[in-house]
């Protein structure tokens, strides 16, 4: 499976809380909710199709928790992401879930690079992984990330969790598809590429 990442950013690099104002206050974070008044057709559809294409879901802690007091709750049938993160496989890299109550999910302890390797030589389209900042940190560190799906949101949130840390792995990436809502959300899916290359601009 290709492991892909996808994550909705506010412009400045915010990744934190984007669904609602108490969905993620860790941190003291104040201003949870900032994509839902941005969010369009456009995004949804996108969404739709990206849920159309996964075979198995791996996720951080904190993002897991976050689905799982939700999704399991959604039983509409003609829900996709509803119906495809209930039904399919999810394996969470934690070190202190010991009994999770979400059907089809796996605990991935020990040597989780290892781990992701093999569910990525497994048979399936995509294995996706969604928000799970420390996460996507670990696997861009480890090189297992095959290609970036970012939602960019026409707003600065100012405080919050970011998708890349200060210092991290550095990494070249190449534009595979690029697209702008009417609301003014970018969405840029990019493939990994090895290490950048550096030099002087004119040379």
């Amino acid at each position: 499976m290709k492991l892909t990442v996808s994550t909705f950013l506010s412009v400045d690099g915010v990744m934190q809380g984007p669904g609602g104002p108490d969905e993620d206050r860790s941190g003291g974070f104040e201003r949870g909710g900032w994509l839902a008044p941005l969010f369009d057709d456009e995004v949804g559809q996108f969404m739709d199709a990206m849920f159309g294409r996964v075979g198995a879901f791996l996720l951080g802690r904190r993002t897991y928790d976050i689905f799982a007091a939700y999704w399991p709750k959604v039983d509409d049938p003609d829900d996709p992401i509803a119906t495809q993160l209930n039904a399919l496989p999810k394996y969470v890299a934690s070190t202190t879930l010991t009994d999770p109550s979400w059907a089809n999910t796996t605990v991935l302890t020990g040597d989780v690079a290892a781990a992701v390797r093999e569910l990525k030589d497994r048979p399936g389209e995509e294995l996706q992984v969604h928000g799970s900042a420390t996460l996507v940190r670990f696997l861009l560190a480890n090189d297992l990330v095959d290609e970036l799906n970012l939602i960019t949101f026409p707003v600065i949130v100012g405080q919050g969790m970011r998708l890349f840390a200060e210092q991290g792995p550095d990494t070249e990436l190449e534009l595979a598809a690029n697209r702008t809502t009417p609301q003014g959300v970018a969405i840029q899916t990019y493939r990994t590429a090895g290490r950048p290359r550096y030099g002087t601009v004119g040379d």
